[in-house]
């Protein structure tokens, strides 16, 4: 059955001009009409290689002021959304090409799940890597089944690879782009929240360089109900998709950060299906600075034991920023499309966050160099319930009066109003003490 809408119509208005795109090797057919239908079947195709994740009520929803629900899309098997695109756009690919396999060159979100789908299906699946690729991620593509080629300084020189061994040797060389079947794929995921959250008033995505799911999933939501609001979160660093709207074409950020916190948000450039979808369908785009991601990340650590990396946490980051007021009393779903942040990075994002959100703090100041002084400091600290991380004593270097010692302290307090009532304290007692600012 054939489902016409105006939302089908908008969708047809948006990519009937697009003009096929001669500059990929990749898929030969990128630029046809997406339709709810194909999203449908999409769903179909894909139901027994992903994972349905769910779509939970939060308990942040209370502190935010609004019905809160989380699709926990970094459940799936990779920690990525990406993969409902990547398997559609797999097993859509003719069986001769399937034999021969495929090649990618990067190191995102979007190689992992191809490592995984293509092993799965039995694709011969290469994926080329800069030689300064954390090792970390190696390690992964290799135990997801990929024949993983260390390649070239940077990213630039692992493409001119992968595209060098693509033409020699019949692989077909895979980007992440906005074709119609990858775009479908993605597209997915809209459908669920629709069927997973009822009477739905919002959902949040992320945007910025990549913002394929924010397109796709637009695309099967307006179509369901065309009162749901549609909002895609990019950083401030990088707001690529608010200047290529404005500019009405695709452009790229000359100020796009490459470090691996970000990921796949500080892409430098999307194709022109998605940014028309998204200039059609999307209601809102609004940008989060880098502080209010890494405390999303923290509150859904703490309160939905959740570890996201900056893609994952920016859709909630929009809520934490309070840059959608509008939503208040609503009920609203927030998309955590990804889950994938190296270790080392985790550790600093969390402490980072406890420091921005004025849960540790860092003081010092001067005591006398007398047996029961640092007793006393201590006792305040215990009355106050600050809890110790670190203290440090300097007697060497100190330029204040001779026989006294310079204490550097780092606690631990519940949140703003402690950090406060401590540091009253602490100057009643010690007027000299100096704080060190964020």
């Amino acid at each position: 059955m054939k489902i016409v809408s105006r939302n089908e119509e908008l969708l047809r208005d948006a990519l009937s001009c697009i003009p096929q795109s001669s500059s990929r090797t990749s898929l030969a057919s990128c630029n046809k009409l997406i339709r709810f239908e194909d999203i449908s079947a999409a769903a179909f195709k894909i139901q027994c290689g992903v994972q349905k994740t769910p779509c939970m009520y939060s308990r942040l929803s209370k502190q935010y002021g609004m019905d809160i629900f989380l699709k926990k899309e970094f459940l799936q098997y990779t920690g990525s959304v990406k993969e409902r695109g990547v398997l559609h756009l797999l097993t859509s690919l003719p069986q001769d090409q399937q034999r021969k396999g495929v090649i990618v060159a990067s190191d995102s979100n979007f190689s992992m799940a191809v490592a995984h789908h293509a092993s799965e299906l039995r694709i011969p699946v290469f994926v080329i890597m800069p030689t300064n690729t954390s090792p970390a991620r190696v390690k992964t593509c290799r135990e997801l089944g990929a024949t993983v080629i260390s390649y070239g300084t940077t990213a630039k020189d692992s493409q001119m690879h992968a595209r060098r061994l693509s033409r020699d040797n019949g692989y077909l060389y895979l980007e992440e782009e906005d074709s119609a079947v990858y775009l479908s794929g993605l597209g997915t995921v809209g459908l669920e929240v629709y069927e997973q959250v009822p009477k739905l008033d919002a959902v949040i995505f992320p945007a910025g360089g990549h913002c394929g799911l924010l397109a796709g999933a637009a695309a099967a939501l307006k179509h369901l109900n065309p009162h749901i609001a549609v909002i895609g979160v990019e950083s401030e660093s990088f707001p690529v998709l608010q200047q290529s709207l404005k500019a009405g074409h695709p452009t790229e950020d000359q100020a796009c950060n490459n470090h691996h916190f970000y990921g796949d948000v500080s892409g430098v450039c999307f194709g022109s299906n998605s940014l028309q979808l998204t200039g059609k369908l999307v209601d809102k785009v609004v940008a989060v600075r880098e502080e209010d991601i890494l405390i999303s990340m923290l509150r859904l650590l703490e309160y939905e034991r959740a570890t996201v990396d900056a893609e994952g946490a920016i859709g909630l980051a929009a809520l934490v920023a309070g840059k959608l007021p509008e939503l208040k009393g609503k009920r609203v779903a927030v998309v955590l499309c990804s889950g994938n942040l190296e270790l080392h990075l985790l550790q600093q994002c969390i402490a980072r966050a406890l420091t921005l959100d004025n849960r540790v703090c860092r003081f010092s100041l001067v005591i006398s160099d007398c047996p029961g002084d640092m007793s006393k400091l201590l006792e305040i600290l215990a009355r106050e319930e600050a809890r110790v991380l670190d203290i440090k004593q300097e007697r060497t270097f100190v330029t204040s009066e001779l026989f006294t010692v310079e204490v550097i302290c780092t606690v631990e307090t519940r949140d703003k109003i402690h950090t406060a009532q401590l540091r009253n304290a602490l100057l009643e007692r010690y007027p000299t003490t100096a704080w060190t600012e964020r």
